[in-house]
């Protein structure tokens, strides 16, 4: 919905809750808090509400079978309708929070509001009485020889082509990593009418048997997702999908894009096995090896960050910040049940009602479900130390600043140096346009192993001030003009 500055000012009085992320978790915070009296303002990067999970066309050439290519997507139409046509509930498309500062002891958001490749975004400044931190994950991909040619996607840059698009990124595909992730992108890519070549899951039996055989009881509530992989398995089996387990993609071969990748076995550490290589003909591969959160706003908040790099959460999703909360990804990976239950606790925390009120007894059950599923799921399908066996001495590890692997190495061994700070400056790795949200887990892991500290100088490479690009005349819009905001008018009341 469109609102003006002044939209919400006959309501001062109550809470205001800003929620950040428009997928499964931030949607149903909104919902929540709006149901619960207060003031909401939903602020999402793309044009449209959904997330990676509901990604699908646009509306005014939506498919006719939509609902057919989505889980829970009657629950998606219901909460989108829901903070649409709430008058209480303000939606930013287009809208970047590119930085937070602290005022007062309260999170002030810097955010642009428009396409981003205008060349005048109109600047809002949001002053929230709580925040809802709900910004998701990206793949995480590990790198190998070949993984710079064009035809190399990420999974799920590869499903959101063929969610939003209906394309297909190959004629020819291949998908390999780690994780039930590969199965919805091996689902999509077929729904695009691309040949799937085959599913290559790096972890084999011996990692995944405890899946089930490990008090399968507690897994009772998470039951609807047997339900789920059958139906992905049917697609397999219905387009002739090998599916194996065990196996990755080693390297990638072509002159000026993809034209072969080479498979491998891997032990259960995800070493290759040799005399195992295999290749096939493919013109893409779609490669994702797990996820990693989108912590840059958490940090610059001053949330916890835990060792495992999720954001920090007591049962009621709330931070170590006070007023601050976070659901979904960002606090582990779970899946749309899990982010759909903790936002819509931390959505009714925020808003300032109890966590024992009738209303949120599912939604608790459901959290503790899948917090036991999220963990199930890291201990069969995270990543073993073992990939880097694989890399070869010019495969690149920092493809912005085309740092290769072997480089790397000789240079942290001539340094002597653990700290992170020191590698980036030394060997360029992270420090390129996409300040390590690709490369930045894999350089730290690397240095981790080549120097056996994992403590090193404390720095990370998700600590970003300026959280996403942004002009310079978006920013220096916030110096020359007032930002339009109904928070920013109410506190200079």
């Amino acid at each position: 919905m469109t609102s003006t500055p002044d939209m919400f000012a006959s309501n001062s009085d109550s809470r205001h809750v800003v929620v950040v992320g428009g997928g499964p978790a931030g949607l149903a915070a909104a919902v929540a808090a709006s149901k619960q009296g207060a003031r909401v303002t939903l602020v999402e990067a793309s044009d449209e509400l959904g997330g990676q999970f509901w990604r699908h066309l646009p509306e005014e050439r939506a498919g006719a079978k939509e609902a057919k290519l989505h889980h829970n997507w009657d629950t998606y139409v219901q909460l989108r309708d829901s903070v649409l046509n709430d008058d209480t509930c303000e939606v930013l498309l287009e809208a970047q929070v590119w930085a937070i500062e602290t005022e007062n002891a309260k999170s002030v958001l810097n955010v642009v509001v428009g396409n981003v490749d205008d060349g005048d975004r109109t600047p809002v400044r949001l002053y929230p009485d709580a925040l809802v931190l709900a910004t998701g994950a990206h793949d995480r991909t590990l790198p190998f020889p070949g993984w710079d040619l064009p035809g190399v996607f990420t999974a799920g840059a590869a499903q959101a082509f063929a969610k939003s698009e209906r394309i297909a990124v190959g004629e020819r595909v291949v998908v390999a990593g780690a994780g039930p992730f590969l199965l919805p992108v091996m689902s999509s890519l077929a729904a695009a009418n691309a040949k799937v070549v085959g599913v290559f899951e790096a972890n084999g039996i011996g990692n995944l048997r405890n899946w089930l055989l490990n008090a399968p009881w507690k897994l009772a509530g998470a039951a609807h997702k047997g339900g789920e992989l059958v139906e992905y398995l049917a697609t397999g089996i219905r387009h002739r999908i090998p599916y194996h387990l065990g196996t990755g993609v080693i390297a990638a071969h072509g002159k000026d894009r993809v034209e072969e990748v080479t498979v491998a076995k891997l032990g259960s550490n995800w070493e290759p096995i040799p005399g195992t290589e295999k290749r096939y003909k493919a013109d893409a591969v779609c490669v994702s090896h797990g996820f990693t959160p989108r912590l840059e706003l958490a940090i610059a908040v001053g949330c916890e960050i835990l060792p495992t790099k999720f954001v920090k959460v007591n049962k009621d999703q709330e931070t170590s910040v006070p007023n601050v909360f976070a659901a979904g990804e960002i606090t582990s990976i779970g899946g749309c049940d899990a982010a759909l239950a903790e936002g819509e606790i931390a959505g009714h925390r925020a808003a300032g009602s109890k966590r024992d009120s009738p209303q949120l007894r599912k939604a608790v059950r459901m959290q503790a479900v899948f917090n036991h599923f999220a963990g199930r799921l890291e201990a069969a399908h995270g990543i073993r130390k073992g990939w880097t066996k694989w890399l070869e001495q010019d495969t690149l590890l920092c493809r912005c600043e085309e740092t290769k692997y072997g480089s790397f190495c000789d240079t942290i061994s001539k340094t002597e140096s653990s700290g992170l700070r020191s590698a980036k400056l030394t060997t360029r790795a992270g420090l390129g346009i996409c300040q390590g949200r690709i490369c930045g887990r894999n350089v730290e892991a690397i240095l981790t192993q080549l120097t056996g500290d994992s403590a090193g100088d404390g720095a990370r490479t998700d600590r970003r001030p300026i959280v996403s690009p942004v002009r310079l005349g978006d920013i220096a819009n916030f110096g020359n003009k007032q930002p339009a905001s109904f928070t920013s008018i109410e506190s200079e009341k």
